[in-house]
């Protein structure tokens, strides 16, 4: 059979996207198993079995590449809040997209990563101060762009109305604390902080209009 050059071109971006998700797996490894700031670029290609001056030509460094599953999964959760009913009120469809993101989060970076080991660099992220440094930013900017995704839905400029950056920091922070307890637990499994992500949620609007006295 030939192959025309319409299907080599999507050949070689298929074997491209083959070879970036080899040295994202091959690095979150080396991080996971002996730490980020103790693997060297070297070592992620030659586990990856390609030359240094190829892991270049897909990532600037390692920080980028410990991110570039997270940036998939980021990405995931902005279609699910984008195509949420319109009828949704903003912090439901927030609820709501970012539990059906952890729901659906698998099929999305399976051929990229194990789950298991997506979750296992969570841990890592929280336990080394420049990936957490680096992850502070990349939160802040993704909420900016969720802040903005909310207003659009709504008819409101962002830039007027406190509402979206306000509901978006407030889900932001009931994650945190989610996230913190769960790193801090025995069960580091996808099913253990989705839960946690949906306890606190669901308690974070009682929280801030409800009285706390019985």
């Amino acid at each position: 059979m030939t192959v025309g050059p319409a299907g080599a071109g999507g050949l070689r971006e298929r074997k491209k996207q083959r070879t970036r998700d080899a040295l994202a797996r091959a690095a979150l490894e080396l991080f996971t198993t002996q730490g980020f700031e103790e693997t060297t670029v070297d070592e992620i290609a030659e586990a990856a079995d390609v030359s240094q001056r190829t892991f270049f030509r897909y990532y600037a460094s390692k920080l980028e590449v410990a991110f570039a599953v997270q940036e998939a999964v980021e990405e995931h959760f902005l279609r699910s809040l984008r195509s949420r009913p319109p009828e949704e009120a903003p912090f439901e469809a927030l609820r709501n997209s970012t539990l059906a993101a952890w729901d659906t989060m698998e099929e999305v970076i399976a051929e990229m990563v194990p789950v298991e080991l997506h979750m296992r660099t969570y841990l890592v992220i929280e336990s080394t101060p420049a990936l957490l440094a680096a992850h502070i930013r990349r939160s802040l900017a993704t909420e900016e762009t969720i802040s903005r995704i909310v207003a659009e839905r709504e008819g409101l400029d962002a830039d007027a109305d406190p509402r979206p950056r306000l509901a978006v920091a407030a889900m932001s922070g009931a994650l945190r604390v989610a996230a913190r307890l769960w790193s801090e637990g025995s069960d580091h499994s996808v099913r253990a902080i989705r839960e946690l992500a949906a306890y606190y949620l669901d308690h974070l609007t009682p929280a801030l209009i409800g009285p706390w006295r019985d």
